[in-house]
């Protein structure tokens, strides 16, 4: 079956084929880094992996590039709070968002650009978009982009230029011709720390957000390229002023195909600060081993919401806890993935189909059934194998099933239980009898009585 995927430009499932035979260059929209990061960042560069690790078992050499904001208005705020530089914040959240990144599995990028390294191609493209007319120098020193002279503006988003309003994008300026404009070059203020500000023709200053990408992505992958991805929240106005800007300078698609992944909703309402129900992935992981968090991303598709909650989290653990329970004591054959296998080939067309992996995962289970009734090597090796495409499945099963890194011991045991009752209410004892073996191993002793079960360490 040949690789199809949701093209927010054409808002159509579209049969991908890379611009270069046998190479996907992809452009990620990272991390603003004035903070640690949180459970949608988990969700989008999760998402982002898969479909990167999936492209590679496909065949696919990927040049996969996910830019660092290491200058806005947040990191100044932040620096100047905490009484230190811009470049001592950056380095520290950009350090502990790769401890947070690679507990969480998630493959170092190709290239993982710092905003700061690439002014200069910035201010190259401000130079170009004011000489074909689509920039303005504006009073107080703002270099800004002239958004009705681009055709073509809301064609990402869909959004028409006669319904927008100053609200949905920004404050209205005096020094704007037009309150739908944004700004490519920002002057700077007198009160703003030195480091946060860069010499130009255009006088002092620092790039406006949208810039950068275009700058990083066209340096490092060309003018057009195959895949820009990034969270649904930055599909306007991101990643429609990126288009204005690069396509206005370079007169090309700026990306063949645009993946955008869904929010992360907490007990069904959108994971925001104002709603105070924001979590970081370094709380998360205080009560959740990094794979349970990692297989409940994954078990989403991408494109859909992610409801968060410990609920769904203790579920998703209980889950995979039945993945690895049919790994464990079994010598899983190392090989390649035989793609004519039945289920394999089933795991493939999810995948396949916009990266599936809702029925990718339902495979796994199927194939788990088969590996507790043959105890098969090789099929355990197929589990495993098709696992690491996901990024799951590849610690030692003994490892995972007596907790996992992270994991508070009561809320694992807690989880067993649940799982032991669910074997039990559906008659399947044999199931119910190596859970409550496997604890026992642990030196875990559960007592089954009228209240429920209770256990305690011997």
């Amino acid at each position: 079956m040949t690789l199809r995927i949701h093209n927010t430009l054409t808002r159509q499932v579209e049969i991908f084929t890379p611009l270069e035979p046998g190479h996907v260059r992809m452009y990620v929209c990272g991390i603003t880094v004035y903070d640690l990061c949180h459970i949608g960042h988990a969700r989008s560069n999760i998402a982002f992996d898969v479909a990167r690790r999936w492209l590679e078992a496909s065949g696919l050499r990927v040049t996969h590039v996910r830019n660092i904001t290491d200058i806005d208005d947040k990191i100044i705020r932040r620096a100047v709070e905490n009484g230190e530089t811009v470049r001592a914040l950056t380095d520290r959240m950009i350090a502990e968002m790769y401890v947070d990144f690679d507990a969480l599995a998630i493959l170092r990028p190709t290239h993982d650009p710092r905003a700061t390294d690439y002014v200069p191609q910035m201010l190259d493209i401000v130079r170009t978009l004011e000489g074909k007319g689509l920039a303005y120098r504006a009073e107080g020193g703002d270099v800004n982009y002239a958004v009705r002279r681009f055709v073509g503006y809301g064609k990402l988003s869909g959004k028409s230029l006669d319904d927008l309003n100053a609200g949905e994008r920004v404050a209205v300026a005096d020094s704007k011709e037009d309150p739908l404009d944004f700004v490519l070059w920002k002057a700077a203020k007198a009160s703003e720390p030195a480091d946060a500000k860069w010499d130009s023709s255009y006088g002092p200053g620092r790039p406006g957000w949208a810039i950068e990408c275009s700058a990083m992505a066209c340096s490092l992958l060309g003018n057009t390229f195959d895949i820009h991805g990034g969270g649904a929240d930055l599909e306007f106005p991101h990643h429609e002023n990126e288009i204005a800007q690069s396509e206005g300078a370079n007169g090309v698609p700026l990306a063949k195909t645009w993946m955008h992944n869904g929010f992360v909703n907490v007990d069904n309402e959108k994971m925001s600060k104002s709603l105070g129900n924001f979590f970081t992935i370094r709380e998360v992981l205080k009560a959740f081993d990094a794979e349970t968090i990692r297989y409940f991303v994954v078990r989403a598709h991408y494109r859909s919401p992610l409801n968060y909650s410990d609920v769904h989290l203790t579920d998703a653990r209980g889950a995979l806890r039945r993945l690895y329970t049919a790994l464990a004591g079994v010598e899983a054959t190392e090989g390649s993935i035989d793609w004519a296998d039945p289920l394999a080939a089933r795991f493939k067309a999810a995948m396949d189909e916009d990266f599936g992996t809702p029925e990718a995962v339902a495979v796994l289970f199927e194939l788990a059934g088969e590996v507790n009734r043959s105890r098969d090597p090789r099929r355990a090796g197929m589990l495993k194998a098709l696992g690491a495409t996901l990024g799951l499945l590849q610690q030692p099963a003994a490892d995972f099933l007596r907790g996992g890194a992270g994991a508070d011991e009561s809320t694992v045991i807690e989880a067993r239980i649940t799982e032991r009752n669910a074997a039990k209410k559906a008659r399947d004892f044999a199931a119910a009898d190596r859970i409550r073996d496997e604890l026992a191993a642990d030196g875990i002793l559960l007592k089954d009585g009228p209240q429920g079960t209770t256990w305690v360490k011997a």
